[in-house]
């Protein structure tokens, strides 16, 4: 079986670190909605799918609703915090996270797992951890 030369993948490779993190900050840890969409219409594509572990969210104003009931259940202090550097190639990268309220113990943790088309986020799947026992 012959072998493909990967670098040419590499260099045309969206940079996952910067792209997942953003999106953490400026999505989801981003409290006023016009920020938000604005976040969302720079980082997603025009019609982005997120995968949750209940359920399918369709569009962009969905995931800014998500995301903005997420931090109002949650508290005013509740951030998603981005462990690592992400990782990717061929178009997935994942980022692994943690949340929580800031000084007080993790929430929850988990991982973003995108998929990446033209530098945008097309489809996102939200895993979660379970709890520790």
């Amino acid at each position: 079986m012959s072998r493909i030369d990967n670098r040419a993948f590499v260099a045309g490779e969206p940079d996952f670190d910067h792209l997942l993190r953003t999106n953490l900050e400026r999505v989801f840890n981003e409290r006023e909605p016009t920020r938000r969409m604005t976040a969302l219409e720079d980082l997603y594509v025009a019609e982005p799918v997120m995968y949750e572990p209940t359920g399918v969210v369709l569009g962009r104003a969905a995931i800014s609703e998500v995301a903005g009931r997420l931090l109002s259940q949650f508290g005013p202090t509740f951030s998603f915090v981005a462990e690592g550097e992400a990782v990717g190639h061929h178009g997935f990268g994942c980022l692994r996270w943690h949340a929580g309220p800031d000084g007080g113990p993790t929430t929850v943790t988990g991982t973003d797992a995108a998929e990446i088309v033209d530098g945008r986020i097309a489809r996102l799947w939200v895993l979660l951890n379970p709890p520790p026992k």
